[in-house]
Formats: structure tokens, sequence, C-alpha cells
């Protein structure tokens, strides 16, 4: 009756990191750090996974001296995230 629930997708932090990427073309680091509350090493982890699993592609840079890390959703993580909205929506249509 209901639809599984991507286990990739459904922590918290994760969600939160695809739902910010899920708008705009990439993103630093530090603004998912700011955007999220997260620490950075946690923020880190989550992001790795997520990369692991196809869903984010990762770019390190130096910019003025500076590591930058850049992250971006591929394909692959934007049709996870866009059937992971749609599996949480049955479980409300359900509730009708």
């Amino acid at each position: 009756m209901f639809k599984d629930l991507d286990p990739i997708l459904h922590s918290q932090l994760r969600l939160a990191i695809m739902s910010l990427l899920i708008s705009v073309k990439e993103a630093e680091f530090n603004y998912l750090k700011d955007n999220t509350n997260a620490t950075a090493g946690n923020l880190s982890v989550q992001i790795t996974k997520l990369k692991e699993a196809g869903y984010l592609e990762v770019t390190k840079n130096f910019k003025d001296n500076y590591p930058q890390t850049i992250c971006k959703i591929t394909p692959k993580g934007r049709d996870a995230f866009d059937e992971y909205v749609k599996s949480l929506q049955s479980y409300l249509k359900s509730r009708k």
C-alpha cells in the first residue's frame, strides 16, 4: 500500500541538503552548513553518503588559497528526490 521511502534521503540532514540543492545549480559547503545549521563534520559525513549513493557530485577546489567544496545534485539524485516526494505524497493522500 505505501511506497518505501529511500533510506538515503530519509535522514533529516541529507533531506535538507537535497532540498537546498534541488533548486540551485550548485552550492558551496559553507552555504549548506549555514542553511542546515549542521556542524562541519556531520555535514561532511552526510555529503559523502549522498555522493557515494550517486546523488551528489562534489568538486574540491581552492579559492584565494582556501579550500572550496562545491556540491551539485546529479540527475540520479534529482530522480531520487522526486520519487521520495511522490512517496511522501502517497502517505498523505492515504489519510483522506
